[in-house]
C-alpha cells in the first residue's frame, strides 16, 4: 500500500549554492551528508556505472528534498528555462502564510520569478513560479482559507475536494 511520497530528489550542478538556495532562502534543514563511490546497490538502482558524488537530505515540515551532485558520470545540464510544459518535473509547491511577503524576500534575494502572485479561485489561491539555481521551478502557494480543498490539512476524501479542477483555478 503506498503511504505516500516520501521525498523528491534533485540532480544540482553545484549542491553548495543548491543548499544554500533551499536551506537559507526555503527554510528546509539538511538532516544526512553522504558523499560515495561507486557502490554497488547505488548503481544497480540508479541504473549507472561506478556513480560517485554527494547528495543531503533536506527537510522542511513534512516534506523532503534529497539533493544530489555527481562527480561522475558527468551529468548532462539541462535548459535552466524549460517551460514547465516539458515532461518531467514541473514544479515543487511549498506552502507559505504570505506570499506577498516571500515573493519580495526572495526576489532580493536573486530568486527569477515568472510572474508577481497571482489571485485563484475567486481570491482563496494566492501563488507564483520562480526558479531555483538549476532552473526548476519552485511554487510558492498561499492558502488562507483552511477549509480549501488545496489547504494542507483536507483530505482527498472530503466532499469539498470533488469540484472540479477549472473551479479552482477561474
Amino acid at each position: 500500500m503506498i503511504k505516500g511520497i516520501h521525498h523528491i530528489a534533485i540532480s544540482a550542478s553545484d549542491l553548495e549554492r543548491s543548499m544554500h538556495f533551499y536551506c537559507d532562502l526555503l527554510g528546509f534543514e539538511k538532516i544526512w551528508d553522504i558523499d560515495w563511490d561507486s557502490v554497488p546497490q547505488m548503481d544497480a538502482i540508479m541504473d549507472l556505472k561506478n556513480a560517485a558524488g554527494r547528495l543531503v537530505m533536506l527537510q522542511a515540515g513534512n516534506t523532503y528534498v534529497e539533493l544530489y551532485q555527481y562527480r561522475h558520470p558527468a551529468p548532462t545540464p539541462v535548459d535552466p528555462n524549460r517551460p514547465v510544459c516539458d515532461h518531467g518535473l514541473t514544479h515543487i509547491c511549498v506552502n507559505v502564510s504570505d506570499v506577498d511577503a516571500e515573493y519580495e524576500r526572495l526576489s532580493a534575494a536573486g530568486m527569477k520569478f515568472h510572474s508577481p502572485p497571482m489571485l485563484f479561485d475567486d481570491g482563496k489561491i494566492k501563488c507564483t513560479y520562480g526558479r531555483d539555481p538549476d532552473g526548476n521551478v519552485i511554487e510558492i502557494l498561499e492558502t488562507p482559507d483552511p477549509n480549501h480543498t488545496l489547504a494542507l490539512a483536507r483530505t482527498a476524501t472530503s466532499s469539498k475536494s470533488q469540484r472540479s479542477f477549472t473551479q479552482h483555478w477561474s
